[in-house]
């Protein structure tokens, strides 16, 4: 398989999930789901997944900051 064909399957990948997401997102249980999500999960849990949140914005920077030029970056 050429490096085109892969690419183009890994397109073709990446636009159905995004158009699944999209679908689901718009469901109403999903909606309903989401609304109700902050009541259900506990605190514990809640500040875990925060946490988990920021572990993961503060790696993404880290990689940014090693591909992008310094000039790029503000």
């Amino acid at each position: 398989m050429s490096v085109v064909r892969s690419a183009l399957a890994a397109a073709e990948v990446t636009v159905a999930v995004v158009g699944i997401a999209i679908t689901v997102s718009r469901h109403p249980l999903f909606r309903a789901a989401v609304r109700a999500a902050p009541q259900v999960v506990p605190p514990t849990m809640r500040n875990a997944a925060a946490g988990a949140v920021l572990d993961a914005a503060y790696q993404a920077g880290v990689v940014v900051r090693r591909i992008v030029p310094r000039g790029l970056v503000g």
